[in-house]
């Protein structure tokens, strides 16, 4: 919105300035015009010709506004429209300019062409539309020199600018107040300024062969208007010198503006032309920078490996001016691939290469024979073919030869080391596009990995209970951490009747998203058994024949399986190949292990797996406490390689037996970190406590 009143606000001023500069212009005719008959009559009304003065002055002023906001803060910046501007501005004042003259050779020497009034009217019509022109280039100037500024060529601009509107308000004085010196030495200060500000010509260097030759002839033709308009308005002065009220040549600001505008016409004149031989050399660079612009781009955009490789190539053949060229792709197992330009085919570069090897660079076609340290020399002559020269540049990446590039000249010695330099640069950055390609391609599949491991770590969660089974006669609290983003560890609880309840924790072998989905198995095993209502040997019997059918074979999966009866406040137990259940029995007062046998699920996959299942009975008490836990808490490591250990583990239940299943849970988690000491889990982390109340 802010921007919208801003654009609004130039609008009024640039009507507002025209305005002023029509007003303003016509009343300091009519003025001057009254000025003369007061003269002519000798009559004296009073009339001052500081009113002349403060009238041009306020008419060049609003010129300098309207010009200012409508070329100064137009969006385009091509030199060649600005200098058409200016060219147009001229063209239209010469016209009115002959057209006048035209008229005084039809009146020829009749009264009409001596009449005083006749002659200030078109007097002033001159001296509007050249002020216009060089007001109008003077802010054009200004936009050219200005392209690419500093601070420095700023405020100079800036004190050149405000030191010529300065000098408008001389007009106040004339001539005559001021003295021949005093004008001259105002004149010759801003003529420095404009000479020391017409050096600075940056825009030329970006003007193509065609744009030069156009603002040579136009920066001519404004040279010609300068010049005309001068000698018109001097004519004017010298032949109706009396009669002419308001003298444009006695204001220093005006030939002030002659000048600047006359020296960097002729300062952009000679460096143009001085820079047009070299324009083809500057276009052919501006090229080679498009090119390589192209290759550092190729890697956005979705380019493959191949388009990078025929983007260099086509950047490459249209660098050098080359008549033919190829690219050779190295294969391992298969035979090499070719990318050529239009007019090559596959059995002149065979020929090609043959006249090649016979030359001091044939090594650079062996991709076995190549290391970078041997690069010396990358061009030789050729016989036998219709072309004279061959480029040979190798392409690397990471430090590999994948293929080799070749150009080829019809002329002897046809490229020089400037060429050749470019060529490397050129192979360096599309084998850095082709690197990068392949390490986005990498980091785009280890995303994608992450992604997937997201999602697993999130189905494992929802394989968990996120709520466990509550009771008046126990509490329990359980946890899983992973050492991986996802992990093996299992626990789960399952209610079979108001007093009866199943416990189990289970432990897959290996890690990662293999452990994860035998684990998801476990769960569906777990589910569908439970339900039977199975005493824990047949459960285990059965467990171990459904997930023999499933597991791999170098898979296998330990397990403890507790049936609790509140009622009779007894635990009916079997082990699979699990870790011993830690049992803290409140009335002796400390913790010990059940050293019950068992063998894991899936290592014994036939019907003699049951001669190794073994049930437990035992009686809880008040205040009891079990522990199912697996064997990554048991075997964390510190940085002395020591494990956490039975023993610890032992010692930390007697320490906090006293406290609730969720407390211990937190403390046993906070011991465990302490002791590692930040290093990386070995191992899954998993816990099942249970104290009966």
């Amino acid at each position: 919105m802010g921007r919208f009143f801003l654009m609004l606000s130039n609008k009024h001023i640039v009507r507002i300035s025209v305005i002023v500069a029509v007003i303003s212009w016509l009343f300091l005719l009519i003025l001057d015009l009254f000025i003369l008959f007061e003269i002519s009559n000798s009559m004296n009304v009073g009339i001052h010709r500081e009113v002349s003065a403060f009238l041009l002055d306020l008419f060049f002023i609003s010129l300098f506004v309207f010009y200012k906001i409508r070329i100064e803060r137009a969006e385009s910046i091509n030199f060649i429209d600005l200098l058409w501007r200016v060219f147009v501005t001229g063209l239209l004042a010469t016209i009115v300019s002959f057209a006048i003259r035209f008229f005084y050779l039809m009146v020829g020497s009749s009264n009409l062409a001596e009449n005083p009034y006749l002659i200030n009217f078109f007097y002033h019509i001159n001296l509007g539309l050249i002020s216009a022109f060089i007001i109008s280039t003077l802010v054009v100037w200004k936009r050219l020199i200005l392209y690419q500024k500093t601070k420095k060529l700023l405020i100079l601009w800036q004190i050149f600018e405000y030191s010529l509107l300065c000098s408008i308000l001389l007009n106040f004085f004339g001539i005559e107040v001021l003295g021949d010196l005093a004008y001259n030495i105002i004149l010759l200060t801003l003529l420095l300024l404009g000479v020391i500000l017409s050096v600075n010509l940056k825009w030329v260097a970006y003007l193509n062969f065609k744009q030069k030759w156009k603002s040579i002839l136009l920066i001519i033709l404004v040279i010609l208007y300068l010049i005309y308009f001068f000698i018109n308005l001097r004519t004017y002065s010298e032949d109706n010198g009396p009669v002419i009220i308001t003298d444009l040549l006695d204001n220093v600001f005006v030939r002030a503006l002659f000048g600047f505008i006359l020296t960097y016409c002729i300062f952009s004149l000679l460096v143009i032309l001085f820079n047009l031989p070299t324009s083809s050399v500057f276009e052919q660079k501006f090229e080679d920078v498009i090119n390589f612009q192209r290759l550092s781009q190729s890697i956005q955009g979705g380019k493959n490996e191949e388009q990078v490789l025929e983007i260099l190539l086509d950047s490459s053949s249209s660098a050098v001016l080359a008549g033919a060229g190829w690219i050779e792709i190295f294969k391992n197992n298969s035979e090499n691939k070719y990318l050529r330009t239009d007019n090559l085919a596959i059995k002149d570069i065979r020929r090609i290469k043959e006249a090649i090897r016979k030359s001091k660079i044939k090594n650079l076609l062996e991709t076995e024979i190549y290391s970078i340290g041997n690069v010396n020399k990358l061009t030789a002559s050729i016989k036998d073919t219709k072309f004279r020269s061959s480029l040979l540049v190798p392409l690397i990446v990471q430090k590999s030869q994948i293929g080799i590039m070749a150009l080829l000249k019809d002329v002897n010695d046809g490229f020089n080391k400037e060429i050749i330099d470019i060529i490397r640069t050129f192979a360096n950055q599309a084998c850095i596009s082709i690197e990068n390609f392949r390490l986005l391609g990498e980091a785009i599949e280890n995303e994608r990995y992450k992604e997937e491991l997201k999602i697993a770590k999130k189905v494992q969660k929802s394989l968990l209970p996120s709520n466990l089974i509550s009771n008046a006669c126990f509490d329990i609290s359980g946890f899983s951490v992973s050492a991986d983003e996802v992990g093996g560890d299992y626990y789960d609880t399952y209610p079979l009747s108001d007093h009866k309840y199943v416990l189990i924790i289970g432990d897959v072998s290996g890690k990662g998203t293999s452990a994860a989905f035998n684990m998801s198995q476990m769960k569906g095993v777990f589910y569908s058994l439970v339900q039977l209502d199975l005493s824990s040997k047949e459960f285990l019997i059965h467990a171990n024949n459904a997930l023999s059918k499933c597991l791999e074979k170098t898979s296998f999966i330990t397990l403890s399986f507790y049936i609790v009866n509140t009622k009779e406040k007894t635990i009916e137990f079997s082990r699979a190949g699990h870790c011993p259940t830690l049992y803290y029995n409140h009335r002796k007062g400390y913790a010990d292990f059940f050293e019950n046998k068992g063998l894991g699920l899936g290592i014994l996959r036939n019907d003699n797996y049951k001669k190794y299942v073994e049930v437990n009975h035992i009686d809880y008490g008040n205040g009891d406490i079990m522990m199912l836990y697996t064997d990554g808490i048991t075997e964390a490591r510190n940085e002395l390689e020591e494990e956490f250990g039975y023993e610890r583990l032992k010692a930390f239940l007697d320490d906090h037996a006293s406290m609730d299943p969720y407390s211990i849970q937190r403390d046993l988690l906070e011991t465990l970190y302490t002791f590692v000491g930040g290093k990386s889990r070995y191992d899954d982390y998993s816990a099942l406590i249970i104290k009966f109340k």
